[in-house]
C-alpha cells in the first residue's frame, strides 16, 4: 500500500510523558469527575474537532491511529484529530472526565470500573477481540495451568488495570482466589522480576512483554487469561455518554476511519511500522523497526478478522460485569447495556 498522496496530511500530536511502556501504562488507576463535560459538537460545514486520548507514551501498538492520520482517514471523514498522550501525574480517564478528551483508548473492563466510579463511560467499540493479557512463566516452569499457581508468586505492576482484572479472571477460572498465592506489587517491572526469579510468574501482555522476554533471548510460555473461558473485553474506544448524544456523527466518524486504520496494520504490518515512524520516536532505527514489527505481528491477532474487527458482544460484557461485581472490582452496580453500544460501527459488509 502506498502513502497517502502528495503530501502526507499529519495529525498534532500531543506528548506529555517520558518514556514508559505503552499498553502497561494503561493500567494506572481511573480518577473519577463529580461532573464530567463533552466538547461541544462540530460546525456544519468545517472538520470537527476531536481529541483523542492514547495513554503515556507513543507507542507502535497505537499504529492504527497514526497510519489512520498519516493516510487521512480522519480528514476524509471530516474530522480534525488530535493524538495526545497522557499526562505522566493523570489518571487514565482524567482528561476524557474533564473535557480535554472526546475519545480514550483503554480497556473495556477499566471503562466499566469508571463507569462505576461516576464517569460515565460508553464502550463504542472493541479493537482487541481477544484479551491482551496473559500469565507469563519461564519455559521450564512447573506452572503449566492456572490451578497450579496456588502456593505461588506472582508479580503485577499493581492491584489496578488489565494486568490485575486478568489475575483475578485466571484465578477465578481455576476456582482460586487471591489468597490462594503470593501477590507482589512490583511495578512495571516483570521482565527483571521473573529474570531474577523474584516471583514465579507475572502477568503481562501478550503484544508487549511476551515480545520483550522473546526479543531478549528469555525463553517463558503464555497461560492465557481465557484459559477458562473467563470474560474480559479487551482495549477499546470510550466516549462519554454526553459525547455519544451531543456528537453522533462524529463519534462514527472516529470509529470508521479509526477501524480503517486497523485493517490496513493487519493487511501490512510494515508499512504501519514505516508510517508511525512520524510519532514514534527512534522509530526510524533498523532496530527498533524490527522490535515494532514484532510487537505488531503479536498484536495482530488481538483485533479478529473481517467484521469482527471493532465488534461487541453482548453475551461477554454481561458476564464480565457479573465476574467484576462478585469479586469487588466495581464501586457500584453498572447495566452492561448501558456501558458499551455498537450503534456508531460501520454497516457489516455482508
Amino acid at each position: 500500500m502506498s502513502r497517502h498522496p502528495s503530501h502526507p496530511r499529519r495529525l498534532a500530536v500531543a506528548v506529555l510523558a517520558p518514556a514508559v511502556l505503552a499498553l502497561a501504562a494503561c493500567t494506572t488507576p481511573p480518577a473519577a469527575q463529580d461532573q464530567p463535560s463533552a466538547s461541544a459538537p462540530g460546525t456544519a460545514g468545517a472538520a470537527a474537532e476531536l481529541t483523542v486520548g492514547l495513554t503515556y507514551t507513543p507507542d507502535i501498538q497505537f499504529a492504527p491511529f497514526y497510519v489512520a492520520a498519516e493516510k487521512g482517514y480522519y480528514e476524509d471523514a471530516g474530522l480534525d484529530v488530535t493524538l495526545r498522550h497522557h499526562g505522566a501525574n493523570e489518571g487514565l480517564f482524567t482528561a476524557v472526565a474533564g473535557g480535554q478528551e472526546d475519545v480514550v483508548v483503554a480497556g473495556g473492563d477499566e471503562m466499566l470500573q469508571a463507569r462505576s466510579q461516576e464517569v460515565p463511560l460508553l464502550d463504542v467499540a472493541t479493537l482487541y477481540q481477544e484479551y491482551p493479557v496473559a500469565l507469563i512463566v519461564p519455559a521450564d516452569s512447573p506452572i503449566e495451568t492456572a490451578a497450579d499457581l496456588k502456593g505461588h508468586k506472582v508479580g503485577i505492576p499493581g492491584p489496578f488495570g488489565e494486568t490485575y482484572f486478568g489475575l483475578v479472571a485466571l484465578l477465578h477460572g481455576a476456582g482460586l482466589t487471591e489468597e490462594d498465592v503470593a501477590v507482589e506489587h512490583i511495578g512495571f517491572t516483570q521482565q527483571a522480576a521473573l529474570t531474577a526469579g523474584h516471583v514465579d510468574a507475572v502477568m503481562g501482555y501478550v503484544n508487549n512483554d511476551a515480545v520483550r522476554f522473546a526479543l531478549a533471548g528469555q525463553e517463558v510460555r503464555t497461560i492465557p487469561v481465557t484459559e477458562g473461558d473467563v470474560p474480559l473485553v479487551g482495549i477499546g474506544l470510550g466516549v462519554l455518554d454526553a459525547t455519544a448524544e451531543d456528537r453522533p456523527e462524529d463519534v462514527a466518524a472516529v470509529v470508521e476511519a479509526t477501524l480503517r486504520g486497523v485493517r490496513d496494520t493487519v493487511a501490512d504490518p510494515q508499512e504501519a511500522v514505516e508510517l508511525s515512524a512520524e510519532y514514534v520516536p527512534d522509530l526510524g532505527r533498523q532496530d527498533r523497526q524490527e522490535e515494532a514489527l514484532a510487537t505488531l505481528e503479536a498484536t495482530i491477532p488481538l483485533y479478529g478478522e473481517g467484521d469482527a474487527i471493532g465488534a461487541q458482544s453482548a453475551g461477554t460484557w454481561e458476564a464480565m460485569v457479573t465476574l467484576m461485581q462478585d469479586n469487588g472490582l466495581l464501586d457500584a452496580a453498572v447495566d452492561p447495556a448501558e456501558a458499551w453500544t455498537d450503534e456508531f460501527l460501520p454497516v457489516p459488509s455482508n
